[in-house]
């Protein structure tokens, strides 16, 4: 069990530390990877040249890929508990809109002059009522049904677009740039990674023992009842921990789509449907695509930058397109 489960993750594990290596390397002054080891594990001496190389890479472009990691990694293991609930490769954060929910309390928070605590707390409160409007709605006398699950998960996505457009209206002039930047899903500013690499961490550790029950309840919640599942308890823990991870990415780099779609998806279709190993490898393998994405999108049109969104978009949705047509 434990070969089979540490190939894949020890593969993954050397893939995010390479994309990490490649985004601390590319840019507009290119670094090596020998150099890279010598700016952050040693001593550097003190010529101009490399103490502005260590600077860049200490101060700029590591804080930046480290929180790509963790974003990624929290949308990915996010859109892989969605899709455990509900049986339905195309759940995803951003699709039912949690994304949505997480944006409209995120934006409420800086209009009102909140920030750190208080604004991941109203993104929280904001993911948290978008999940329950759609899965509220979505649940027939019939239960879920990926038609209905996924017609409401958009219209309520298309309601929150209405109203972050309406603040956008109503906001300072002076403000709107950066916050319509931010909506785009943007890293430029994140400056402290250590808080979302921790919850990620956390996320991993409290979700890998309950990976059994998991397999369990992805075939139904009456078989996950009959093997002595607490199928209530377990599902409600998924609704809220999904919006507070949702929450947590969003605060820190804005709206960003599609992560939670394509990798979950992508990892069943290599690695089977255990979710002891699809969990963790999702956070490595969404965080390792969002740091490749966001480098791409800083250097790409280089000197100006895009929004990590619209790169994550371009993959996500012909992605999405597919297994809307394969679901058929």
């Amino acid at each position: 069990m434990l070969a089979r489960l540490g190939l894949p993750l020890g593969l993954l594990l050397l893939a995010a530390c390479a994309s990490i290596i490649i985004a601390l390397g590319v840019g507009s002054a290119s670094i090596t990877p020998a150099q890279i080891w010598g700016l952050v594990f040693t001593d550097i001496p003190s010529e101009q040249g490399s103490a502005l190389a260590r600077t860049m890479v200490m101060e700029l472009r590591l804080p930046r890929a480290l929180s790509a990691f963790a974003v990624g990694g929290l949308l990915a293991v996010a859109g892989a508990l969605m899709q455990v609930l509900l049986r339905n490769p195309l759940a995803d954060p951003y699709v039912l809109g949690l994304s949505g929910g997480a944006s409209i309390g995120a934006l409420a928070a800086m209009l009102g002059g909140l920030g750190g605590v208080a604004m991941s707390g109203s993104a929280f409160g904001g993911a948290l009522l978008s999940t329950l409007l759609v899965f509220g709605l979505a649940h027939g006398r019939g239960g879920w049904t990926p038609s209905r699950l996924l017609l409401t998960g958009v219209v309520v996505a298309a309601g929150w677009g209405a109203v972050i457009t309406l603040m956008l209206s109503l906001s300072p002039a002076e403000r709107l740039p950066g916050m319509l930047y931010w909506l785009m899903g943007d890293l430029s500013y994140a400056r402290t990674p250590w808080p979302p690499l921790l919850l990620l961490l956390a996320t991993c550790v409290v979700v890998l023992p309950l990976g059994r029950s998991l397999n369990v309840l992805a075939r139904g919640p009456q078989q996950a009842a009959a093997l002595g599942v607490a199928v209530r308890p377990l599902e409600w823990s998924i609704y809220v921990g999904a919006s507070f991870l949702t929450a947590a990415a969003v605060t820190t780099a804005g709206s960003i789509g599609f992560v939670g779609l394509v990798v979950p998806h992508l990892l069943r279709l290599l690695l089977g449907n255990d979710q002891r190993l699809i969990l963790p490898a999702s956070a490595l393998a969404g965080g390792t695509l969002l740091v490749l994405a966001d480098t791409l999108a800083r250097t790409m049109i280089a000197p100006e930058q895009l929004p990590v969104g619209v790169i994550t978009a371009l993959l996500g949705v012909p992605t999405f397109l597919f297994l809307l047509y394969r679901s058929r």
